[in-house]
């Protein structure tokens, strides 16, 4: 690891105390802990530790090559950090009933594939990226996980309210100085100055300030960082309660778990704070608030219309000619069904072939047209079986190039 910059170092173990900082700075040094979130839409395994604020998540013993696993690219587990996982905990607390949530900053999905597995099954989830290669990597893995109850978009967050639209939930897992992730990413290090803590504190502001016309009164926000400071959490959350209209929402949790609760002095208010060394994972703050003001109510408007949308729940087949093609998304989808087309089950090696976008050739009595190769029962996509071989029908753009 990097060395740390001086003026973090000061600020943080003033923060932490020069115990939980030391703690920290040891945790450093080490590896980040593997891990997966199971999709139980497609797939169940016993393998790892679980993830005791998540049951689907698990700790691998160590890091395989995830490129180079079929069920990956089928969808049957999404590789994610435990910390971040804590959102399904929040929401298994928080929602029982069907609602309408944004993932405001989605990519590259995380977060929005965490939420959709837990959310009432009748729920509307629109996980939005602005950044135009961020959202194609969203769009990416929604499709993959499968579930036909999710709109992708790729749009600022004042496109929402000219749009007219309003959500009973809105996670804003907001840009931040990532001081959570210097030990997964050390270009986090270098990028980190008192400056860019400032300009993220302000920019989170002017986000949250963009879409609270669009929380229902009495909706929830989950507002999150992968940083420690108190300038991008505590204050920015303080901050939405006594400017915007809020109260915070206590989540219950274990003491064994080791989540840290404010390091502001003089703030009560209920927050949760992952730190390396202490919890199993990476560092995460979490606050959850249900909005009390009165705002004034946005315009009703057609949003299809307004905004960006990427993708709506499975995409349709399309016409080519006098042939009907059908969509990547209808073979990863949880609602597939299995006998309207034939199933062929793959080699891993051709498994791999398939996801290179390489040429395979499929068994003899395996029927012409349209079929859904699959891997360890997971569907991976559709070739055209011409009979001398499959024309591969893999998105180009998600082609794996790891040999």
């Amino acid at each position: 690891m990097k060395q740390l910059p001086p003026e973090f170092a000061e600020r943080t173990q003033k923060l932490m105390g020069k115990e939980l900082y030391s703690r920290y700075v040891e945790a450093l040094r080490d590896e980040p802990p593997a891990s997966i979130r199971v999709n139980p839409l497609k797939w169940q395994t016993d393998e790892g530790r679980r993830v005791v604020w998540c049951p689907e998540g698990r700790y691998l013993e160590s890091r395989p090559q995830f490129t180079l696993d079929p069920r990956f690219h089928a969808g049957a587990y999404y590789v994610q950090e435990a910390s971040s996982m804590f959102l399904t905990h929040v929401l298994r607390h928080t929602v029982q009933q069907p609602v309408r949530m944004l993932d405001l900053c989605a990519a590259p999905g995380g977060k929005t594939t965490a939420a959709r597995t837990v959310l009432p099954d009748e729920s509307l989830l629109f996980c939005n990226e602005p950044n135009g290669k961020r959202a194609q990597i969203l769009l990416e893995n929604v499709q993959k996980f499968g579930h036909e109850g999710i709109v992708v978009t790729q749009n600022w967050p004042i496109d929402f309210q000219r749009a007219g639209m309003t959500f009973d939930v809105i996670l804003a897992d907001v840009p931040c100085s990532g001081e959570g992730m210097f030990r997964k990413d050390e270009g986090a290090i270098n990028e980190w100055s008192i400056t860019n803590v400032k300009m993220c504190r302000q920019r989170q502001r002017e986000i949250i300030r963009d879409i609270w016309p669009c929380l229902k009164q009495g909706g929830l926000i989950v507002y999150s960082t992968c940083t420690l400071n108190t300038e991008e959490n505590e204050e920015n959350v303080e901050w939405i309660a006594s400017e915007l209209g809020a109260e915070f929402i206590e989540i219950p949790t274990d003491k064994e778990w080791n989540i840290t609760g404010s390091l502001l002095n003089g703030f009560h208010s209920p927050v949760y704070r992952f730190i390396p060394g202490l919890t199993e994972g990476e560092g995460l703050f979490m606050a959850v608030l249900r909005k009390t003001a009165d705002t004034p109510k946005v315009k009703q408007r057609d949003w299809r219309k307004m905004l960006k949308v990427l993708a709506e729940g499975i995409d349709p087949p399309t016409r080519k000619g006098n042939s009907i093609i059908p969509s990547h998304a209808e073979a990863l989808s949880r609602k597939l069904d299995r006998n309207k087309y034939p199933m062929a089950e793959l080699t891993k090696e051709q498994a791999l072939a398939y996801l290179r976008k390489e040429s395979i050739t499929l068994t003899t009595d395996t029927p012409k047209g349209y079929v859904v190769v699959c891997y360890d029962g997971l569907p991976l996509g559709f070739v055209k079986n011409i009979g001398t071989r499959a024309n591969n029908l893999y998105p180009a753009n998600w082609k794996i190039r790891l040999q």
